[in-house]
């Protein structure tokens, strides 16, 4: 398993939250938000998915990954 940590800007509220946290689980990786830092933890299988393709999906829902 891979571990990264992205920033992700335009996160304010629960719904942001589980909007990214969903994303990512839909990218076929796991993410954990922290809404005050502006980030999420993501633990992943790089046979299974890359990091542009979890960053694609949180960009998809309309938030910026710095």
């Amino acid at each position: 398993m891979q571990t990264t940590t992205l920033n992700v800007e335009g996160m304010s509220c629960n719904h942001c939250v589980q909007a990214v946290e969903g994303a990512v689980k839909e990218a076929g990786a796991e993410g954990k938000v922290d809404l005050g830092a502006k980030t999420v933890d993501i633990s992943y299988d790089e046979s299974a998915v890359n990091l542009d393709t979890i960053k694609a999906a949180i960009e998809d829902q309309g938030y910026d990954v710095v």
